[in-house]
């Protein structure tokens, strides 16, 4: 038997897995890993490549062991990544700096960007379907004003997902669907926009070549297999963002496609023509896709998987205790309770992520409101159960914006990732949305989605749609209740409002913001 290695580095930890060529999952090792924020620079989040890839090389070794196989039997490997994340190296391919996807360090750096050089973010977003929120350009630019003896010595850019693949194999490139969030890309060409950079001021000279999904880089270095216990026989393919491969895992591939991956972040995705503009008022996000002349109009709900940790490992101590005692998963004793609590959670109120704005994005203080007293009502399963339904809602508020701008007509939904795994959240993101939805039987897609890449520069399938269509297998399917999804409504409409005071609050200085885009 022959197998296919995935490396999935997420925003919350990094994990390797491998399937065989049949799509089956047959080990996995995975380990949290912390980004640092660092003395004196607020809302920085550095990605430490040294600590990081000493997790990685182990995550790799645990994952052989684990499938008890003879690594020179894994034809291939590729990498995915948490997007937006950048590397960057000098002359001789060597670490300098790197920041995780939401360092938000660069305020200043965006003020600057848009003072300067008026009308740059919208001629930019036009061609890219990015602001610089989460750009590479305005972080490029902190760099060069605070820390000139690195950034002088820059000779290369790339992101997380393609670090793990140079480190493999030592050879520096990138892929649309990852290379694209920086925002120096053209989403109709699929390649770099070198002058992006020059236009305001910073090098045009570090970007490495741009490969499809699936395409060979090179194999596993001498070096690297010492490190990992990797065979020097193994192809390293080129990988891409998570999310893009995700939905290739789900078999969303085709135009008109929708998908939502439960993550650490929520990410709700709707596959368009490449030659389709970003909207005028950059109030979505606009992604390449992993498949040619496809992009994906993009929805991204902030820290919902992180929020359902920070509550369960701050508040659940004995629902971990329960669960430890009766050999299951601490969430599926919090959904077992969490189903006993009506539809809206007795009222309770998450304040967390907004829905998607990204022209002007900042979330309020994180909050619940109409807490109350009664331990009846107001207790860990009510709250834990409001955060499930909060995630879906702000899911299908982003998914209505996108049906605007796409002017598409959505009725099913693929649904994948962490969350997935709660049969409760599953029907109450269909009672939401209203939507059928469909849970694949391997539900870590992003997974899978990077196992076929490797299959793809391995020959084992034609190409990605090929290898989505013999792999992806459905496994469960939830319909709407049709009276819940009218209460849903209400709801969303409620919260919408409540949120919008709790901006008001932000606004006047009273609470801080949960995460605040550079710039606002």
């Amino acid at each position: 038997m022959k197998y296919l290695m995935a490396i999935d580095a997420g925003t919350g930890s990094v994990r390797a897995v491998i399937f065989d060529i049949d799509g089956n999952q047959i080990s996995v090792a995975q380990q949290e890993w912390m980004h640092i924020e660092e003395n004196g620079i607020p809302n920085s989040m550095t990605f430490d490549t040294s600590k990081n890839w000493d997790i990685t090389k182990k995550c790799i070794r645990e994952s052989i062991q684990k499938a008890n196989i003879n690594a020179d039997d894994i034809l291939a490997l590729s990498a995915s990544s948490m997007r937006e994340g950048i590397v960057l190296y000098d002359k001789d391919g060597k670490e300098l700096w790197a920041v995780a996807n939401v360092d938000a360090r660069a305020s200043d750096e965006v003020t600057f960007l848009k003072e300067k050089f008026n009308g740059v973010e919208e001629a930019f977003y036009k061609h890219s379907g990015q602001t610089f929120a989460l750009g590479a350009l305005p972080r490029i630019l902190w760099l060069k004003n605070n820390r000139p003896e690195i950034y002088r010595n820059v000779a290369s850019i790339s992101m997380i997902g393609d670090w793990i693949l140079a480190k493999l194999s030592g050879f520096i490139a990138t892929d649309p669907s990852n290379g694209g969030t920086t925002g120096i890309f053209s989403l109709k060409e699929r390649s770099w926009v070198a002058d992006m950079a020059r236009e305001v001021d910073l090098k045009d000279d570090i970007f490495p070549p741009v490969l499809e999904v699936g395409t060979v880089i090179g194999e596993v270095t001498k070096e690297a297999s010492m490190e990992t216990g990797l065979s020097t026989q193994t192809k390293v393919v080129m990988g891409g963002g998570d999310v893009q491969l995700g939905s290739a895992g789900l078999g969303v591939v085709k135009e008109g496609q929708v998908a939502i991956l439960g993550g650490s972040f929520w990410q709700q995705v709707v596959n368009i023509k490449s030659t389709v503009e970003p909207p005028h008022d950059m109030g979505i996000r606009v992604n390449p896709h992993v498949i040619k002349g496809i992009s994906q109009a993009e929805g991204i709900t902030f820290f919902s998987g992180l929020v359902m940790r920070w509550f369960r490992d701050a508040f659940c101590d004995m629902e971990k205790l329960e669960a430890k005692e009766r050999g299951v998963d601490t969430y599926t004793v919090l959904e077992e309770k969490a189903s006993k609590v009506p539809v809206g959670s007795y009222g309770i109120m998450p304040i967390f992520s907004d829905s998607m704005k990204y022209g002007k994005w900042y979330h309020a203080s994180p909050s619940f409101i109409n807490l109350s007293i009664d331990a009846t009502r107001c207790n860990r399963a009510s709250m834990f159960r409001s955060l499930q339904e909060n995630a879906s809602i702000v899911s299908a508020i982003n998914l209505k914006k996108i049906q605007a701008f796409a002017e598409v007509k959505i009725e099913e939904i693929v649904f994948a990732g962490g969350a997935s795994k709660g049969v409760l959240w599953s029907q109450i993101l269909a009672d939401v949305t209203g939507c059928r939805i469909k849970i694949p039987k391997v539900t870590e897609a992003t997974a899978l989605g990077t196992a076929m890449s490797a299959g793809v520069g391995a020959g084992v399938y034609d190409s990605i749609v090929d290898a989505s269509s013999k792999l992806v297998v459905w496994e469960k399917e939830y319909i709407p209740n049709r009276l819940n999804f009218d209460k849903y409504n209400a709801i969303a409409k409620k919260w919408s409002d409540i949120y919008e005071a709790q901006l008001d609050l932000v606004d006047r200085g009273l609470t801080h913001s949960m995460w605040k885009a550079p710039g606002l």
